[in-house]
């Protein structure tokens, strides 16, 4: 069963309207260039907000370690998530499981086996040195064989998510602004309907 995490949560009606809907995960973005950026004491709220065994995952982009420590102190995150040039060195110091995003943007080469240590990978769609979200694909037919865990991101949406997971089979897929109103505002009926999808075809 592919599981569904929904990215860019700013709300708390919305991260609770995506539990009721059957999401696995939910995503925090604690990058301050993000449109979807949150602070720690919004996030606080969110996470002590949802049902048990919804998980939380906070995303960072080239942040210092003190300040991905800082949000662990306040905000109870189950993953770590990484979209810079952070190395597995970095990103496993943290006493967190944690999931590398590899950019699939232009003509991006990818190493897999540069980020052995990590509990999953994550194909986006944006370039090297750019966010996620875009609401873009990437070309499928590039994705590198995975032999562990994977995340399929990058302009997923109601409508072609069932797609995607026959095509690649991946052990998740992440969505952000394919169930959105504007950015950082979810709709409760395209998240529905995303996670519909990916659960029933």
């Amino acid at each position: 069963m592919t599981r569904v995490k929904i990215c860019g949560m700013t709300r708390v009606d919305d991260a609770l309207a995506a539990a009721r809907a059957g999401v696995d995960a939910i995503g925090l973005v604690f990058v301050e260039r993000s449109k979807r950026h949150i602070d720690v004491q919004a996030a606080r709220t969110i996470c002590r907000a949802l049902p048990p065994f919804v998980g939380r995952v906070g995303l960072f982009m080239d942040a210092e370690a003190g300040r991905v420590r800082q949000v662990l102190d306040e905000v109870p995150l189950d993953w770590l998530q990484f979209h810079g040039s952070e190395d597995a060195a970095f990103c496993q110091q943290f006493g967190r499981p944690w999931i590398k995003a590899l950019a699939m943007g232009g003509n991006a080469v990818v190493d897999v086996s540069a980020f052995d240590e990590a509990d999953a990978l994550l194909l986006d769609s944006h370039g090297a040195g750019a966010m996620g979200g875009s609401g873009e694909t990437f070309d499928w037919s590039r994705a590198p064989d995975i032999n562990r865990p994977w995340v399929l991101a990058g302009g997923l949406h109601p409508g072609n998510v069932a797609e995607a997971c026959r095509q690649l089979q991946p052990d998740a897929v992440d969505v952000s602004s394919g169930v959105e109103v504007r950015p950082g505002v979810k709709s409760d009926k395209l998240m529905n309907e995303f996670i519909k999808a990916v659960k029933h075809g």
